[in-house]
């Protein structure tokens, strides 16, 4: 997995939230595996969602199942973790594909296509606990945060995500030798750049490189619900 080398300054900034640009895509995290004989579907309607301005669709490719005779070209051990994460905020012991969670709030069958569309209805629904805005200048990423609700949008993480748009592979091996399968917004970066305490207005200034799209998610520590999130192609 390529790191970014990020370099970060955070300080304060006095523009009130009604200065902010008010978007906040709904996040759907796919977990899915390209040895797991359940995932094609998942990974079809993750294909579908992925370009609705309303929604940040992002597939996670974990390795776990890679022992099964495929190893999956775009799985890393860090999806596991972050899956296994979320179980663990859940009170669960048990991990699967294809997995969605929706808004860091919310898990589901990643093949059950009426509750993800229920889920993303709902949470697009709500009003954002915080404002965001971000633009990109050449190497340079702009990130403006601003809390909404007057109790503040409660500490958080934010990350940068980066993903391929779409790629499509062959499989060879595995439970789904023989076929061809179309994936969407792959993720191949997930990096924490910085938390904040989601009660002061601030104003990040990010290094990026690389012609691949991203996202900037914010998210309550703890792997818990998604504050804001918005992307840039």
């Amino acid at each position: 997995m390529r790191i970014l080398k990020l370099m970060l300054v955070l300080t304060a900034i006095v523009a009130p939230a009604a200065a902010f640009a008010q978007r906040s895509p709904v996040v759907v995290e796919l977990f899915t595996s390209q040895g797991c004989s359940a995932c094609p579907p998942a990974d079809a309607i993750l294909a579908e969602i992925a370009g609705r301005p309303g929604v940040i669709a992002l597939a996670l490719h974990v390795d776990y199942w890679d022992y099964l005779g495929w190893k999956d070209s775009f799985g890393h051990a860090a999806h596991s973790r972050r899956q296994r994460a979320y179980a663990k905020a859940a009170g669960s012991r048990s991990i699967y594909t294809p997995q969605i969670i929706v808004q860091g709030a919310d898990r589901v069958v990643g093949a059950d296509r009426p509750a993800v569309e229920a889920l993303i209805a709902a949470h697009g629904a709500r009003p954002p606990a915080a404002a965001i805005e971000v633009e990109r200048d050449g190497d340079r990423l702009r990130v403006g945060l601003a809390p909404v609700a007057a109790g503040g949008a409660g500490p958080s993480e934010i990350y940068l995500v980066r993903y391929r748009a779409a790629e499509r592979v062959a499989i060879a091996h595995g439970e789904n030798a023989g076929h061809e399968i179309d994936y969407a917004n792959i993720v191949t970066d997930w990096s924490p750049v910085a938390r904040w305490d989601g009660l002061s207005a601030v104003d990040l200034d990010l290094a990026v490189t690389g012609a691949e799209p991203l996202a900037v998610i914010v998210q309550r520590e703890r792997l818990g619900p998604v504050v804001t999130a918005a992307r840039l192609p």
